[in-house]
């Protein structure tokens, strides 16, 4: 039956189902759920009571008072009223709001008149006015009048929490929201209440040592959190400050759009606010099923590429003085087509997408080389990979559902065993959703790692320690040093989450799938970037076909002829080479042309032979928005619109589609889809895919056509049969791209990149005393390419392993030559010419 409020004649002859009581609010009787809050059973009757610090999502704290009701037991009211966000609904309760009862309306209005004492009367300069809880409550439950005629209390303002949250103490209510959501949410404690009676105040230590009181933190932290953007939204009056957006409009100036967040593969729900056709601000969308009422600061506060000082707007051609010179779009629509025909038809062409695409562009992609190149050499791996990997994700995850795992399912698993993956830095609403199912529901969240990250404290998780390379054989070995493990792991809905670095640890993924075997644990392959898994399904891979199809079944190809309106035979039959594949045919001169969709050499395992690939090619087209390394060797570039410019989908790793439309409108920007379609029309064969909603009818019209096969065992690569190198004096490098650091969609914002986690080297302490390293001091590792120096910190991690951060700023791969499970020579101070990793992420360089 429902919960929802029924007439009382209705619900006098219904009987109360095992684990409901019956009440009466405002004369209403009521079934609702034991345990269940009034001020919830009340919000689904359609009474609103005032509050400040009740939140759904937080734990009650009865902080404020201002949701006082009167409440009556068995007839006999209670001697004082009740805050309605605390008190749980019990069986013959009878309630009055403040619809029907004076004292209860009596009282939220002595509450008010006490909030607004030292509340300042600055609305027209306050972040919050015209969107501000306190302002509509005050009109609506507060006197007409003040009796209060003395000082009120002030402080210095702003005080800065970080570099990106301002906090104006004079305004603050004292709802504890933000404080509630640091400790409970993020797990990051160090925004709390200070101080007692009328000094309390919210703060950090170093806002008490500001106030020559005692620290309520003694180590001093200061507020640091990949989610502190939260507390600004859910502050109720203007306490908390984005220093990003403070005094640049007003919400009656702005107008919103919802969108979806395009940094990682969650897809999360947010709302983007706009002005005059530029972005100024972004916030957390609604969205239950994903990322409830949060995202992390990435997806808030990183959107200032879009107005990057050195985006291409316009196509440029490089002409016969070697230079890259503005042109209009046929003249370079032209160039790069004959280029290509002529590719085509000599040694072929290569195609790499990137992970930053909409499942509309990446279909656009694969399609274009299909029809168009007439090749299977596309790949949207911008980064480590491996043929392995390629297996894995065609035999457990293309064309999987929510239904298979969700984010909900992460807080229903007896166990989520976490492989590969630092779900804070490479899935941050993942690591929100891991430590909400460890706290309220029993989660058991392990990971197999090196060291106690964050992400492992946070969740009051395990760490399954081992070596940097050594992850398949751990998990091998766990039903034999873990049993408890592999028991909870054959519970009926246990889940393994697998991050994209399992693609750099040969065996891995085959020894993932033969744990899921052995136990019937479900699986989920979580990557970095937004658009992997939606490019995964749109086949831009070169073994697989829209759909999940391989490439080599004839009756799928079939198919897809039909349907595309092909000659019979004219897709390419052959699997294609991987990323690291068509760069070495590339540099071999086995290839003519690459068509490059974003991709940033430095992500991948050789950055220096990528770059040589692409000098020695003959023809690069470059679709891309701001300058890299790609453009600085592509003889014709072409723009593209960024997210909130065009309409498309984020598949998000649970195979969830994340459909949002145009933002900004009129731009002048095309979607990838477009200018590959206008391209393909240039080389005489049409794509259908104009605009995202044609490509996206056209990939649901393939998908369908095709039948995918049944999963196939995932074959270990050879390496990972090898035998264990001897290390001869080096240590084994651990390593992976923290969440801030010196990403592309992270430029000209230095007030996120103020709060990205320093870049230290991080090693045990018996490895530190043996190459004489003092914490705190530099330390430097070295390959026979490169040397990179960082400060040193003391970790949990076994006897000769090192970790330290892949993009912060300087890139590991590029610097060393190594990635993660590679050998290199450590040893204390910086070593002359070693590249520094100090200071915070940079503004330039770097992929998504």
């Amino acid at each position: 039956m429902t919960l929802a409020h029924q007439k009382p004649s209705e619900t006098a002859q219904t009987e109360v189902p095992e684990g409901h009581v019956r009440l009466t609010i405002d004369g209403q009787e009521v079934i609702a759920p034991k345990g269940e809050l009034v001020i919830r059973t009340a919000e689904r009757m359609g009474i609103v009571i005032p509050r400040f610090c009740d939140h759904p999502l937080l734990d009650p704290a009865g902080a404020c008072r201002q949701c006082l009701v009167e409440v009556s037991m068995g007839g006999r009211p209670m001697p004082k009223p009740q805050a309605s966000c605390t008190i749980t609904v019990a069986d013959g309760m009878e309630v009055k709001t403040q619809l029907t009862s004076p004292v209860a309306d009596k009282a939220q209005k002595g509450v008010m008149e006490l909030l607004l004492i030292n509340h300042p009367l600055d609305c027209p300069i306050c972040d919050k006015g015209g969107e501000c809880p306190l302002q509509n409550q005050a009109m609506a439950h507060g006197r007409t009048d003040s009796r209060f005629v003395d000082r009120k209390r002030t402080f210095p303002k702003p005080l800065k929490i970080s570099t990106q949250i301002l906090l104006d103490r004079e305004r603050c209510v004292l709802c504890q929201r933000c404080t509630r959501f640091s400790q409970q949410i993020a797990g990051d404690p160090f925004i709390d209440l200070l101080e007692r009676g009328a000094q309390q105040q919210i703060g950090t230590s170093e806002t008490a040592e500001l106030e020559k009181s005692a620290s309520h933190t003694p180590d001093g932290t200061p507020f640091q959190s990949y989610f502190s953007g939260n507390t600004i939204q859910i502050c109720p009056v203007g306490a908390l400050t984005s220093a990003q957006y403070r005094f640049r409009s007003r919400p009656f100036d702005l107008v919103s759009s919802p969108s979806v967040c395009e940094h990682c593969s969650s897809g999360c729900a947010e709302r983007t606010d706009f002005r005059r056709g530029r972005i100024m601000r972004k916030l957390a969308g609604d969205d239950p099923d994903v990322n409830e009422e949060w995202i992390c600061d990435k997806g808030r506060f990183a959107f200032r590429y879009t107005t990057a000082r050195d985006r291409i707007r316009k196509p440029l051609v490089r002409g016969e003085d070697g230079e890259l010179h503005e042109a209009s779009w046929p003249e370079a629509m032209r160039l790069a087509a004959e280029a290509l025909l002529k590719a085509r038809d000599g040694k072929g062409i290569g195609v790499l997408t990137g992970g930053r695409l909409t499942l509309e562009d990446a279909y656009a992609y694969q399609k274009f080389a299909r029809v168009a190149a007439r090749t299977n050499d596309i790949d949207f791996r911008a980064r480590a990979h491996s043929a392995e990997e390629l297996q894995f994700l065609a035999a457990q995850v293309a064309g999987t559902t929510p239904e298979h795992v969700s984010f909900a399912s992460l807080e229903k698993a007896p166990i989520v065993l976490c492989v590969a993956f630092e779900p804070e830095d490479e899935a941050p609403i993942v690591f929100l959703r891991l430590r909400k199912a460890a706290r309220k529901m029993g989660t058991r969240v392990a990971f197999v790692g090196q060291w106690t990250t964050s992400s492992v404290r946070k969740t009051s998780g395990e760490l399954l320690a081992c070596e940097p390379g050594g992850e398949a054989a751990a998990l091998d070995g766990i039903a034999e040093h873990a049993k408890d493990i592999v028991e909870a792991l054959s519970a009926e809905g246990a889940v393994i989450l697998v991050g994209e670095r399992a693609a750099t640890m040969p065996g891995l993924f085959a020894a993932v799938q033969r744990l899921a075997e052995r136990t019937g644990a479900r699986v989920a392959w979580i990557p970095r970037r937004a658009g992997e898994r939606g490019a995964l399904d749109a086949g831009a891979v070169p073994t697989l076909l829209p759909g999940g199809a391989p490439v080599t079944d004839a009756g799928a190809r079939a198919a897809l002829e039909k349907l595309w309106r092909l000659p019979e035979g004219s897709l390419p039959a052959e699997p294609g080479r991987d990323t690291a594949g068509i760069l070495a045919a590339a540099a071999a001169g086995e290839l003519d042309a690459l068509v490059v969709g974003g991709v940033d050499p430095d992500d991948l395992p050789d950055p220096r032979a990528a770059r040589e690939a692409l000098d020695k090619v003959g023809f690069v087209l470059s679709l891309e928005m701001r300058p890299s390394a790609v453009t600085e060797r592509a003889d014709v570039v072409l723009p593209i619109a960024p997210t909130a410019e065009k309409a498309g989908t984020f598949r998000n790793w649970e195979g969830r589609d994340r459909p949002f439309e145009v933002t900004l409108q009129n731009t002048g920007a095309v979607p990838d889809c477009r200018v590959l379609d206008t391209l393909a029309v240039e080389m005489d064969v049409d794509l259908f895919t104009q605009t995202p909603k044609a490509a996206r009818a056209d990939f649901v019209r393939a998908a369908n056509s095709v039948t995918r096969p049944a999963a196939t065992p995932v074959e270990a690569a050879p390496e990972a049969e090898q035998a264990k190198a001897e290390t001869n004096g080096h240590v084994k490098l651990s390593t992976w791209r923290q969440l801030i650091d010196n990403g592309s969609l992270q430029v000209e914002e230095p007030h996120l990149a103020g709060t990205a986690r320093p870049a230290v080297l991080r090693l045990n302490e018996a490895t530190a005393q043996r190459h004489g390293i003092v914490p705190g001091e530099p330390a430097t590792i070295r390959t026979e390419r490169g040397e990179l120096s960082f400060p040193a910190e003391i970790a949990d991690l076994p006897d000769d392993v090192v970790w330290v951060p892949s993009r912060s700023p300087v890139g590991v791969y590029e610097a060393l030559g190594v990635g993660h499970g590679g050998l290199v020579q450590l040893s204390a101070g910086t070593a002359a010419g070693a590249e520094s990793a100090e200071g915070p992420a940079g503004e330039t360089g770097g992929a998504a």
